[in-house]
């Protein structure tokens, strides 16, 4: 037998026995071990070890630590604070996992019903406009470059705040023949560019030909409320203008308790919709501050009550949230919140925020019958999960009205200004 076939032999043996090593429940149990572990305190958090593995921590953790029989290791938050454990086999150690332990932090679920004014930073630019002057049709804004999304910040060095600020400046320019001078926000940028008003001959009046609007509305349903901030979190994605397909810069902003008065049911290719009402006395709730791709945030005046669960719960971090069933807070009659049945078909544990982090399923006969599935408006609507809040639903899938995205709450919360990181940080710093 020469020196390269026995070579080739060796070489087959170990890589058989290496992919065999790779199926073994010993290694699979290794790779599945964490580097870094994260929970909050009085949480539980289960990870497989390799059966005749053991566990070395210090005496002064800020977590116990238990295995069974079959490798099961439970790891309970005691403490807020950082350390980290050491998993051994026959003495030797093969793994070290970083254990962080957060601070108790529980939020009161949403599931309301609620309208929504958004007022835009200056004015919004959702169309040109032809106007019939004595040349033939022209568009002053479109000659002057503005663009469909633009933000119409100044005129003249004036701020502008809403429609009605720009006509006076339209109709002096008009008069005295004199070009605008326009400041306009165009993808985070400022560009300065000089608009001549014309005179529409059928109106007698000058025109910018510009469409513009200053606001938007609409509902949509509430998430989370933090009785100690006051700061809540709603709707899971982002508001876009209706013409414009951009999101909305927000100056300020109100919700609104609001009913929902019917419900067009969802099928493939078509989504479905709540059609809703403000309340008859347009009850202010809370402003509006922040208009992210991770929903609509601010503080409310006034408290909100689902009904179901008014008191603080858990929330859970992105890798906490586990295939199978879990239920959603939302309103599909008049203002009375209901609990569904869903199932999270699948989940990310996302290490960065990301809007799509879990794929869910309705499995509710009943809201199956009222909505068909996921329906415009149930945007926001709570997800919860063995007693925790695990995120929002997000988006519908429009061949599928049963099934959409939903949104972990880890990253509304943060967007909320809740930093759940941040008060162990300070503590930390201070001692």
């Amino acid at each position: 037998m020469t020196t390269d076939r026995i070579r080739k032999i060796i070489g087959a043996i170990l890589l058989v026995s290496l992919v065999a090593m790779g199926f073994s429940k010993s290694v699979q149990n290794y790779v599945d071990i964490p580097n870094k572990l994260v929970l909050f305190e009085q949480q539980e958090e289960h990870i497989s070890i390799p059966a005749s593995a053991t566990v070395e921590t210090f005496s002064t953790e800020p977590f116990d630590t238990e295995k069974d029989k079959e490798g099961t290791l439970s790891i309970n938050g005691t403490e807020s604070g950082e350390s980290d454990m050491i998993v051994e086999m026959a003495g030797f150690p093969i793994k070290k996992v970083d254990v962080e332990i957060l601070s108790d932090f529980k939020v009161i679920p949403g599931g309301q019903s609620i309208g929504v004014k958004l007022n835009s930073k200056g004015v919004l630019v959702v169309g040109h406009h032809q106007i019939e002057t004595e040349k033939g049709k022209q568009s002053p804004g479109e000659i002057a470059g503005v663009q469909v999304g633009d933000i119409i910040k100044k005129i003249n060095g004036k701020t502008i705040d809403k429609m009605s600020d720009v006509t006076p400046f339209v109709q002096e320019a008009g008069k005295t023949g004199e070009p605008l001078d326009l400041v306009v926000i165009r993808d985070e940028k400022e560009i300065e560019t000089k608009l001549v008003p014309l005179k529409d001959k059928n109106e007698h009046s000058y025109r910018i030909g510009l469409y513009i609007r200053d606001s938007a509305a609409g509902i949509g349903t509430m998430t989370f409320y933090h009785p100690e901030s006051k700061k809540y979190g709603a709707l899971g994605h982002v508001i876009s203008d209706m013409d414009t397909k951009k999101p909305i810069v927000v100056d300020d902003g109100q919700i609104i308790r609001s009913t929902v008065t019917s419900i067009q049911k969802g099928a493939n290719g078509s989504p479905g919709e709540k059609h809703a009402r403000f309340s008859s006395e347009k009850e202010v709730i809370g402003d509006i501050s922040r208009n992210s791709p991770f929903g609509i945030f601010g503080e409310l005046s006034k408290t909100m009550k689902n009904g179901l669960m008014d008191k603080p719960i858990p929330v859970a971090l992105s890798h906490q949230v586990k295939e199978g069933p879990a239920k959603i807070l939302t309103v599909v009659d008049n203002d009375q919140v209901q609990l569904f049945d869903i199932d999270i078909v699948s989940t990310v544990p996302q290490k960065f925020p990301a809007t799509k982090g879990m794929v869910i399923k309705v499995t509710d006969p009943e809201l199956l019958e009222k909505t068909g599935g996921i329906v415009q408006g149930m945007s926001g609507s709570p997800i919860i999960q063995d007693g925790k809040l695990i995120g929002a639903v997000t988006h519908v899938f429009v061949n599928d009205p049963t099934s959409g995205y939903g949104v972990h709450i880890e990253w509304m919360l943060n967007e909320a200004g809740l930093d759940i990181y941040e008060k162990d940080s300070e503590e930390r710093k201070a001692s």
